[in-house]
């Protein structure tokens, strides 16, 4: 991975070269942000920038012996730790390691520059399953610190998602952070640092990596084939993160079913056609409770966005061609007078669904409190 390999966090990846090319580069760095904005990438391409042996315009060359290595994830100086999760059935390996699943981490890791966490959990074909850094890891790296370098002046160890680490873990790597080995370099990329151990993340100097902004986001999907409307109200739904963006593409069947579900709902409560309604109400039901959570904030947001839409101002509105189209008509009926009531009566819904209330009679109710609204 190269700087030039991504796209964005020039000022980022301005400091990063500094640090290299002066030797000031401290034992303990953190990369903490947004998930989905390349923080990982950008520990990887700082890594190879500081065991180049060629950097050219302010970038490893790509072509030296470290640079190839790096390429292949096999630099022997390079060591890399991650979340990974314990067989499911009963095996020899109590606590697995990083070094377990190095395979599956090079396969995951190639071609990629935003890092998905969801995703990286299917690659262990486990339900439900839950990485986590356990403390062997820990003990792995410390004998394999305890070796001198081979092939460049620094020892790397990239960490990604430290907050991963159980309790035993974290407090043996805080040792190794407190009493550095002189030629170790510690770099650690985490979307949720407050739930890293205090007492090492007081010790970490720290570089705050920002959202994407949603006109990138909206590009590299447009570059994908996706229109533009659609792809813009994804990418302000993404909130700056390009694996959440990603998800929403793999996710779209599923959205397409709740706007679906939300026109049908509008339709039958404007004709106050009560028997269908409570049809509605079981179909809903019937796809079961967090699907019915979804449905009711996805709901939300759209009732919110087409009050927005009458304002008649484009920039403001993130909608998709389907709901702005819906919406042409619809919006109308979304006024001052109803909009808050709207959302408090599915927000209320999503609360009772999520307390085991019976899906049928939470959703006929919120389709008979939709009728009398949607008059005012």
């Amino acid at each position: 991975m190269r700087f030039a390999d991504i796209p964005v966090h020039d000022s980022i990846k301005d400091r990063l070269r500094a640090m290299a090319d002066s030797g000031k580069i401290p034992h303990a760095l953190l990369l903490e942000g947004p998930s989905g904005t390349g923080k990982l990438a950008l520990a990887r391409a700082f890594a190879q920038y500081v065991h180049c042996t060629d950097r050219q315009n302010g970038d490893s060359c790509g072509k030296c012996a470290s640079c190839i290595q790096h390429k292949a994830f096999s630099h022997i100086d390079t060591h890399y730790v991650f979340p990974v999760s314990k067989p499911e059935k009963s095996s020899s390996v109590s606590q697995p390691v990083s070094t377990d699943y190095l395979q599956e981490w090079r396969d995951y890791l190639t071609g990629r520059t935003y890092m998905d966490y969801e995703r990286w959990t299917d690659v262990f074909r486990k339900k439900n399953a839950q990485p986590c850094i356990y403390v062997s890891e820990s003990n792995e790296l410390l004998r394999k610190l305890s070796f001198s370098t081979h092939a460049s002046d620094y020892k790397i160890v990239i960490i990604w998602l430290p907050e991963k680490m159980n309790v035993e873990a974290a407090n043996k790597l805080l040792k190794m952070v407190e009493e550095p080995y002189g030629d170790t370099l510690f770099v650690m990329a985490s979307d949720n640092p407050k739930l890293i151990l205090p007492t090492i993340y007081s010790r970490l100097q720290r570089i705050r990596v920002g959202r994407l902004s949603d006109a990138f986001v909206a590009g590299t999907l447009t570059s994908m084939g996706m229109d533009q409307t659609d792809a813009t109200a994804i990418a302000h739904l993404a909130e700056g993160s390009m694996t959440a963006a990603l998800h929403s593409l793999e996710t779209a069947g599923d959205d397409a079913a709740r706007f679906d579900l939300f026109t049908r709902l509008m339709r039958l409560a404007y004709q106050r056609k009560i028997a269908e309604l409570r049809e509605w109400g079981a179909t809903l039901s019937s796809l079961g409770r967090e699907k019915e959570i979804k449905f009711y904030d996805y709901a939300v947001r759209f009732i919110r966005e087409n009050f927005v839409y009458n304002f008649g101002i484009p920039e403001i509105s993130y909608l998709n061609s389907s709901e702005s189209q819906f919406s042409r008509n619809f919006a109308r009926f979304i006024t001052e007078a109803n909009v808050e009531k709207l959302v408090e009566v599915f927000t209320n819904a999503r609360t009772d669904i999520a307390g085991n209330a019976n899906g049928k009679i939470v959703n006929l109710d919120v389709a008979i409190k939709v009728i009398l609204l949607l008059k005012q």
